[in-house]
C-alpha cells in the first residue's frame, strides 16, 4: 500500500514533474557536454602520442585539466562551481544551476569516453585514408567518428547515466527533480516508499536510456551488418 503522502504527491502530479525535470536535466546537460566533450576527446586522441597529429604540449595541458575536473567528486564541485554557475545562468541555485554543475561535472568524463572510442578505430583504416592523401579533418569527420561512432554512441549512453546519478543531487543546491522529491518528501518525512518510489522510477529511466542507446549502437554497427 503506497502512503497518503505519496498518493498526494502522485494525484498533484509533482511525481510527474519530479521525472520530467530530471529527464530535462538529464538531456539537456547531456547535449550540453557533449557540444564541449567531443571536440575536447577527439583532440585528445588526435594530438596524443599515436594520434595522426601528435602536439605532447597540448595534450598534456588538455590532459591535466580533464584529470583535474574528473577527479573532483561531484558534491564538492558543486560547491565549488557556485558562483561559477551565478556567473553564467545569473543564479546559483536551482535547475539552471544544477544544469551548469552537471556540464562541468561531465565534460571531463565525456571527452575521456571520446578519446577512448576513437583509439578502438583501426590503425590500418587510418593509414589507408592517409596513404590516399586524406588531410587530418577530412581523417577525423570520414574516418575516426564515422568507425567509432558505435563506441562513441555505447559512451554517451554511459555518460548520461552517470549525468542522472548526479542530477539526484540537485536538491542540495535547491534543483527539483526525482532526488528532491525523495530527500525532501520521503527521507526528511519519514516516508519510505516515496523514496523507493524515486529510486524505482529512476532505475527504469536508466534502463530505457540503457535499452534504446545499446538498440541504436548496435544498429550502427557495421561489424554485426557486414
Amino acid at each position: 500500500m503506497f502512503s497518503e503522502m505519496f498518493l498526494k504527491l502522485w494525484n498533484n502530479g509533482i511525481i510527474q514533474k519530479g521525472i520530467w525535470e530530471t529527464i530535462y536535466m538529464t538531456f539537456l546537460s547531456s547535449a550540453i557536454a557533449y557540444v564541449i566533450g567531443l571536440p575536447l576527446g577527439v583532440i585528445l586522441n588526435v594530438t596524443g602520442k599515436e594520434g595522426i597529429r601528435p602536439m605532447p604540449i597540448l595534450n598534456r595541458i588538455l590532459g591535466f585539466i580533464v584529470n583535474f575536473f574528473r577527479s573532483i567528486p561531484f558534491i564538492i564541485l558543486m560547491v565549488a562551481m557556485l558562483p561559477v554557475a551565478k556567473l553564467i545562468v545569473g543564479v546559483s541555485l536551482g535547475n539552471k544551476a544544477m544544469i551548469v554543475m552537471l556540464v562541468i561535472a561531465s565534460t571531463p568524463y565525456i571527452a575521456r569516453m571520446v578519446e577512448s572510442s576513437l583509439k578502438e578505430v583501426n590503425a590500418g583504416v587510418i593509414e589507408a585514408a592517409q596513404s590516399m592523401g586524406t588531410n587530418n579533418i577530412q581523417i577525423i569527420c570520414k574516418v575516426l567518428l564515422p568507425e567509432a561512432k558505435p563506441a562513441l554512441i555505447t559512451g554517451a549512453v554511459i555518460s548520461m547515466v552517470t549525468i542522472l546519478g548526479y542530477s539526484a543531487m540537485s536538491a542540495t543546491i535547491g534543483g527539483t527533480g526525482l532526488g528532491q522529491i525523495a530527500i525532501s518528501y520521503g527521507h526528511q518525512r519519514f516516508n519510505s516508499d516515496v523514496t523507493w518510489c524515486c529510486v524505482f522510477l529512476t532505475v527504469i529511466i536508466v534502463q530505457i536510456i540503457q535499452e534504446f542507446g545499446m538498440w541504436i549502437a548496435h544498429k550502427t554497427d557495421k561489424r554485426i551488418h557486414d
